[in-house]
Formats: C-alpha cells, sequence, structure tokens
C-alpha cells in the first residue's frame, strides 16, 4: 500500500514510537499548565493588530477559543497520530485560508507554545536529563509536523481559492457582456407585451393565453441575468441584525411548492439573530428551499430546516430533503458555477448561496442524509451578544 502523506512527513521528521511514548508522558505534566499557556497565547495574539482582526469573533471569543487550544494541546500529546488525527488538523489550515491569516502569525503563534512547553519540560526534568531530551525532541518533532499539515493544507486550499477566482473572474467578464446586453431585447419583449395586453379586445382567449406564457418565460430569461450578474457583482452588504426566522418565512412566501412537499423547520425561532444582509440571506434560503422542492416535484416528500447553537457564536443550520440526493461524481463540483443536474436552471443557486455565506464570513457544505435525500450544512457566526438587542423577532 502506497505511503500516505501523514506517513511521510512522519518518516521525514523522525517521528516513532520512543516519541509517542514521551508525549504521552508529557500530557500527564503539561495538562495542569495548559490553561496558563492558553491565555498567554491568545494574550499575545490581541497584542498584535493584524493577528487580532483575523481573529474569528473577536475578542468576544477568547475564552472559548482558550478552550479549544486546550483540547489541541491534549491532543497533540496524547494521539493517536493516525490518519484521524491528520485529517483533524487538515481543517486547521483550511479555517486560515477562511480567515485569511497571514501565515506568519501561524508560525509566531506556534513559537509560543513551544517556549511554553519547553519551560514545562525543562522544569519537570531537570533531574532526569534522558526524559528531559526526549521529550524536547518528541515535541520539536509533533510541533513540526503540525506547521508541515497546516501549510500542506492552507497551499492547498489557496491554490483552490485563487483557481476558482480566475475562473470567477472570466466567467464574470463573459456574463458581464452577455447579461447588459440581453437586458435591452428582453426589455423590449416586456414592453410589447405590455401594449399587446393592453388592447381590450385586440387578443383573442388563444393569443392572451400564449401572450402569458411569454411573459412568463421573460421573467424566467429575467431571473437568470440577475442570478448571473449577482454572481459577478460585489454588492455591498446591508449589515443590520438580521432574524433568521423572519427571513426563513419571507423565503417560505416566496417558493411555490405543490401539496405533495411538505416543509419543517425547528430551533429557528429560538436562535440568536446574526448580524448581516436580509435581503442576500434571503436569497440563500430561497435558492436552496427551490432545489429542494424541485428534487421532491414528480415524488413528493419532506424538507426539513434545523437550527442549532453547536458552539458560542456560530449557528448551525441544516437543511435537507427525501429525495434522490447527489451523486459522488457530481458532488466535488456542486457549488461550481454552470454545474447543474436539473433539467431547467443553469446551476447558479449553489455557487451564489456560497458566496453570500462566504461574505458573512459563514460556510455551507453537502453532507448526505443516510439511505436516500441531501443535506446542506451552513454556518454563520452569531452578533456578540452585547451587541444584539433583547428583543424577541416577531413571529413570522
Amino acid at each position: 500500500m502506497a505511503e500516505t502523506l501523514f506517513e511521510e512527513l512522519k518518516r521525514y521528521v523522525g517521528f516513532n514510537e520512543r516519541d509517542e511514548q514521551a508525549l504521552v508522558a508529557l500530557h500527564v505534566i503539561a495538562q495542569p499548565h495548559f490553561p496558563r499557556i492558553a491565555r498567554i497565547f491568545y494574550d499575545r495574539i490581541l497584542e498584535h493588530e493584524g493577528a487580532r482582526q483575523a481573529l474569528e469573533g473577536g475578542e468576544s471569543q477568547v475564552g472559548h477559543l482558550r478552550g479549544t487550544l486546550e483540547i489541541w494541546m491534549s491532543q497533540l500529546m496524547r494521539g493517536p497520530w493516525d490518519e484521524a488525527y491528520y485529517a483533524l488538523r487538515c481543517r486547521i489550515g483550511r479555517m486560515h485560508v477562511r480567515i485569511s491569516l497571514p501565515q506568519h502569525y501561524m508560525f509566531g503563534a506556534m513559537n509560543v507554545l513551544r517556549q511554553e512547553l519547553n519551560a514545562v519540560i525543562d522544569t519537570a526534568y531537570l533531574q532526569e536529563p534522558e526524559k528531559l531530551r526526549a521529550a524536547r525532541m518528541a515535541l520539536g518533532k509533533i510541533l513540526d509536523l503540525e506547521l508541515a499539515i497546516m501549510l500542506h493544507t492552507y497551499r492547498e486550499d489557496m491554490q483552490a481559492q485563487q483557481a476558482r477566482s480566475e475562473r470567477l473572474s472570466t466567467f464574470g467578464q463573459l456574463v458581464g457582456s452577455i447579461g447588459h446586453e440581453l437586458r435591452n431585447p428582453l426589455g423590449v419583449i416586456e414592453t410589447s407585451l405590455y401594449i399587446l395586453k393592453g388592447r381590450p379586445g385586440a387578443v383573442d382567449e388563444r393569443t392572451a393565453k400564449h401572450l402569458e406564457r411569454i411573459g412568463e418565460q421573460v421573467g424566467i430569461a429575467n431571473r437568470i441575468v440577475s442570478d448571473l450578474l449577482d454572481m459577478i457583482r460585489d454588492r455591498p452588504l446591508q449589515r443590520q441584525e438580521v432574524w433568521l426566522d423572519e427571513v426563513w418565512q419571507e423565503a417560505l412566501k416566496a417558493v411555490q411548492r405543490p401539496e405533495s412537499v411538505v416543509v419543517r423547520e425547528e430551533g429557528l425561532p429560538s436562535l440568536p439573530p446574526v448580524q448581516g444582509d436580509a435581503g442576500q440571506l434571503r436569497q440563500v434560503f430561497v435558492n436552496l428551499l427551490e432545489n429542494a422542492v424541485q428534487a421532491l416535484e414528480e415524488t413528493g416528500g419532506g424538507v426539513s430546516l434545523s437550527a442549532t447553537t453547536p458552539e458560542p457564536g456560530i449557528a448551525e443550520l441544516v437543511l435537507e430533503d427525501t429525495g434522490p440526493g447527489v451523486s459522488d461524481a457530481i458532488r466535488r463540483r456542486l457549488f461550481e458555477p454552470l454545474m447543474t443536474t436539473k433539467a431547467r436552471g443553469i446551476g447558479l443557486g449553489l455557487p451564489l448561496v456560497r458566496r453570500i455565506l462566504e461574505r458573512h464570513g459563514g460556510t455551507i457544505a453537502y453532507a448526505p442524509r443516510p439511505g436516500a435525500g441531501a443535506r446542506f450544512v451552513l454556518r454563520l457566526p452569531l452578533m456578540p451578544a452585547e451587541d444584539a438587542h433583547a428583543s424577541v423577532p416577531s413571529a413570522g
């Protein structure tokens, strides 16, 4: 079996069973110091403007982040140092890309941990030079592995992000030109339809039916043009306190669905507010809901939205349906522009959803349901408690 990247990295730095044993022994000694080290770590970050700006949630989230760092240090020393460990650590590099953290801050932060943990080792093993040497060596190797993993995933995700930006730039130049050119003939058609419909007795019933159909198709074409232009323009966010339950109710009114499609929601009314653009967040719900309804039009079924706060300052929304779901082949390109499996539509809904959520500091991921159906997991930062209004959202 071919060697995995993590196995190669461990071999490269010489990380072996002796290092694992040394780290496990060190964990017992170092664990009582984790709260102090986490406090020093984030105090150092807050001293530097550039690093502080990249800190998700700002200073109000530092308490939670200290706890997360303590868990990270515990995993660092307890292992197991397997592929699951590697996958967990990869998420950190990807998070750095998402929050635009310059990597020199990551190196500096790792050096803070190295210094503080080495000080613990020096004190604990002062009279045991062999154990001191083994613990320092093991710590150096595991921290080097951590840096290598973070840099690898950071580079991969940054390259993917740049490639996506380049594709969107080329796509945007084409769309901008075509979109504006299409507005003119569509406007002429709409004007002509208005004039024809306004002539009493000049149009028979059959002709009126066809004019109505033309009008519907012009509306669809205008919607496609609007979606295309929304993909390429950076509309400024009209930030305000937003209650997602109200936004969801507005989206429900906007999406037509057959009686065979049942929509349920849970947890939204009790969710704290987010700070964002209500109109754009409404578009997120509309696009996702339309996709789910279209997947269930022929067979009927259920769509559900559940909301929780899995960690302080974060709202997690899970929207799922009982439709056919998405194949593995399509899943990798699900959020790419012009990628679609539907008979109608040109594949802009999900890319636009991701773009809006990213501009709000959020994320979206596809997570297949057991058995069948689609599931999308959305995460959005909540307003800090001290900024949120104490009022309860009105019933939608």
